[in-house]
């Protein structure tokens, strides 16, 4: 975690949508990148379901139905998987809920749900300020504040530290309450706390913390319950305990509990004795406790004044969500004045990263020519850009004032045969993918001029830029995962790693269950693009798009409803090859360290980049990539270097937070189109039909000549796969001029199920000109989670 000075909070200033009005005492939970808040109360209790999409800077009111729940305040509020339980709550002023509402956010459904009683006492009773916390499938609330008054008029408050288990049914519904026997000293009465579990990854029972609160006056004392004994204990804490609190908030991140803002007492107030006459103030201290070593330490003291406005103003009431690292705080209120019986509630959303992001996939090429490369990387959740890298064993271009002056071609090999010895493989990359547009664009504007502290944030609407991205293509995002091969049609088991690849000219016929494997060694890279729907005989492709709210088959039947949020069932890929004879075929073990630099292709807003040109190092320079360094270069100033044809380049990325630049991927490696051979095929579907299926395509968007043939291939069965699993073995079932083929059910019944990611059958398809072979794309038509035969 970074020190107290550098904390780097964002103010989201730039969304849009209908914005929630401010308000305190609401709840809010996450799912994926959607934040989702729900009642609370300003000028009344509020009854709406609002929901920001902290991807796309917008606020949405979900069309709810069911049994929707009246509005509250200070209730319990838990996500469990897609569905969301609230519990209890304020109703109106001196009425409080002991009922229980359930909403599957996947189809905006609520549903009033009644639990068994205890078997041995009474269920909880109606209440407020309760802590209600999930962990595997049981709730467990703990206090919160009743009325022992029947008439609502006449508030006559009841703290309470009751403690109440709730077993969940899996999915949808629930069981029953239980009133669990617990050892130890049980915490004193309570309203307004924390609680949250956490368990240690390696060892250890889960265990759940509750701190502060209020009970007359604020308390600052930390309880622990072991979930396995029962036990509660006070645990032995080392640092700075923060000020007594109520209305704070506790978010766990990795072994941290963050604990921000809440009313705190004033200077000199006495906090055994009842503050009520007190005015209530509100703080912006920002702790958190390592829940490993117990050791509280401060963020943000509570006599920090932040006179810039540059973090969150003092609150209570307001709510906190941890998305992936980085938490997330919107309204609250900032203070209470009995003399004005009157209360000033946020309305400002901020977040605030915790730790450096973590290092991306490796980059992945989706399209080479033979002077760029069109490639991207897997998202990481929460970052503000993302700083891509190259290096080539090519000697650099000295440094010209024309950026756009021809390549150095000095040095530079033509020869489409330079593969390998193996004189069944071509030469030759794709020059083109598919033509169409896709949803990730590279980052857009003229040169960054202060890289470093990367000021202007995704909030503000600014965008980190690099001036070579300008013109990143529009690629079609289709049904499928397109992995692509730019040395013919040779194709790689196991994506993303270094494994052997198969020359798809020399597979086995359809009869055989053998493999030729040559020796060359290959990398492989992935892209997830979307295709259109395809419907046949009861086969459906759905679409699949970017977003993000679900990946697993479990959860793609209630996904749909998610807004941007769908699932595909087909996935896609293209092979590359990706090293020349004279490189060596594993970059990452034979690259010594400061052996080649690595030079800047620039930053970028999105996961990918349209790569022609990379920034020359200043010369005495090792790297321009400091961030956070003030002596980091003008891109502007800087030269630029064109690609070459033919030519090696490895590639690595790295992302970009508040907390800075993080580690690097591992390296991937590709090689620039020598002109001639055909593009990949396009625009795979997928239909069932009485024989099997129907497999199609388009022929290559740049065909480089006549195509004279096509050969699709299966994925099959092995005992050389079952030895490895990541070595695909290759049966050929169709070569001809048709764009499409059946795959008989005989012939799927030997298929190998995939299980690299998600369960799939694999095919590929390749095509022909005068030259060779050109790549292959590859298609993985998903099969859900169960290992039935794929007709089912």
């Amino acid at each position: 975690m970074a020190a107290p000075s550098l904390l780097n909070w964002r103010r989201v200033s730039s969304f849009t949508g209908p914005v929630p009005r401010a308000r305190h005492g609401h709840r809010a939970v996450a799912i994926r990148e959607l934040m989702i808040i729900f009642g609370g109360g300003n000028e009344g209790i509020a009854d709406e379901l609002h929901v920001y999409n902290t991807v796309t800077n917008q606020w949405f009111l979900p069309a709810v139905r069911g049994d929707i729940p009246p509005g509250c305040a200070a209730h319990g509020f838990v996500c469990d998987g897609t569905r969301i339980l609230v519990f209890g709550g304020m109703v109106e002023y001196g009425r409080y809920s002991n009922e229980l509402y359930e909403l599957q956010a996947s189809r905006w459904l609520w549903k009033k749900v009644k639990p068994h009683p205890p078997s041995s006492g009474l269920p909880p009773c109606p209440r407020l300020g309760h802590s209600f916390s999930l962990y595997g499938n049981k709730c467990y609330l703990f206090g919160g504040l009743a009325n022992e008054s029947e008439d609502s008029n006449n508030n006559v408050p009841r703290y309470l530290n009751d403690f109440y288990e709730l077993e969940l049914q899996h999915g949808s519904g629930v069981v029953g309450w239980s009133i669990p026997m617990t050892k130890g000293i049980v915490p004193s009465p309570r309203e307004s706390h924390t609680a949250v579990i956490y368990c240690k990854k390696d060892s250890g029972s889960p265990k759940m913390y509750v701190f502060g609160g209020m009970c007359g006056a604020r308390l600052d004392d930390l309880w622990q319950l072991d979930l396995e004994t029962m036990s509660w204990s006070k645990p032995e804490t080392k640092g700075t305990v923060p000020l007594p609190r109520s209305l704070h908030t506790a978010s766990v991140i990795g072994n941290k509990m963050y604990i921000f803002g809440g009313w705190v007492p004033h200077k000199g107030e006495n906090i055994e004795t009842s503050p009520h006459d007190c005015e209530w103030r509100c703080t912006s201290s920002f702790s958190y406790l390592n829940l490993d070593t117990a050791e509280w330490t401060t963020l943000v003291s509570d006599s920090q004044e932040d006179k810039k406005n540059s973090r969150p103003r003092p609150r209570a009431g307001h709510c906190a969500v941890a998305i992936g690292t980085r938490l997330y705080f919107w309204s609250g209120r900032d203070g209470y004045k009995k003399a004005l019986n009157s209360q000033v509630c946020c309305k400002d959303l901020w977040y605030l990263d915790t730790e450096k992001p973590p290092a991306p996939s490796q980059v992945q090429l989706i399209k080479a020519t033979t002077n760029s490369f069109h490639v991207k990387w897997d998202e990481v959740p929460t970052v503000e850009g993302y700083l891509l890298q190259l290096n080539t064993d090519l000697p650099y271009q000295a440094a010209s004032s024309d950026s756009s002056a021809a390549p150095n071609m000095q040095g530079v090999r033509m020869d489409p045969h330079r593969q390998g010895s193996n004189s069944t493989i071509p030469n030759s990359i794709s020059d083109t993918m598919n033509s169409t547009k896709t949803e990730h664009t590279a980052m857009k504007g003229t040169s960054v001029k202060n890289r470093p502290d990367l000021k202007a944030s995704a909030d503000s609407n600014a965008t980190l830029h690099s001036s070579l991205a300008t013109n990143a293509s529009n690629h079609n995002s289709c049904v499928v995962d397109v992995l692509r091969k730019n040395e013919g049609p040779h194709t790689s088991a196991n994506i993303g790693v270094l494994s052997s690849c198969l020359d798809l000219r020399t597979v086995i016929p359809e009869t055989s269950v053998s493999s030729s494997v040559s020796s060359a060694q290959t990398m492989v890279t992935q892209q997830t693009i979307k295709t259109e729907s395809s419907s046949t005989n009861g086969a459906v492709v759905k679409d699949e798009t970017s977003l993000t709210t679900f990946s697993t088959k479990s959860e793609v039947d209630e996904a749909c409803a998610l807004p941007a949020t769908k699932i595909s069932r087909v996935e896609a890929h293209a092979t590359v090859m990706l090293f020349s004879k004279e490189t060596p075929s594993n970059p990452v073990a034979t690259m010594k360290a400061g052996e080649r630099q690595w030079c800047d292709v620039g930053i970028f807003k999105n996961n990918t980049a349209l790569v022609s040109q990379f920034y020359l190092l200043p010369k005495g320079k090792q790297s321009i990539s400091k961030i956070g360094n003030a002596d980091a270069p003008d891109y502007s100033l800087l030269k630029k270097q064109d690609l070459v044809p033919g030519t090696g380049y490895r590639f690595r990325v790295a992302a970009i937070n508040g907390c800075g630049i993080g580690p690097f991927s591992k390296i991937s490696e590709f090689k620039t189109c020598i002109p001639g051979f055909p593009g990949a095929p396009s625009a795979v579907r997928i239909s069932k039909n009485v024989e099997g299926i129907h497999l199609s395509w388009e022929p290559p968007t740049s065909p480089s000549g006549n195509i004279l043939e096509y050969s699709a291939y299966l994925a099959i069965r092995t005992a050389q796969i079952q030895d490895n699993p990541s070595q695909l073995v290759f049966m050929r079932i169709y070569c001809g001029l048709k764009t499409s083929c059946i795959v008989t059910a005989g012939q799927l019944a030997n298929a190998h199920i995939d299980y690299t990611s998600r369960p799939a059958i694999v095919f590929r398809i390749s095509a022909k000109n005068e030259k060779g072979y050109g790549p292959a794309t590859q298609v993985r038509w998903l099969q859900g989670n169960n290992k039935k035969a794929p007709l089912n």
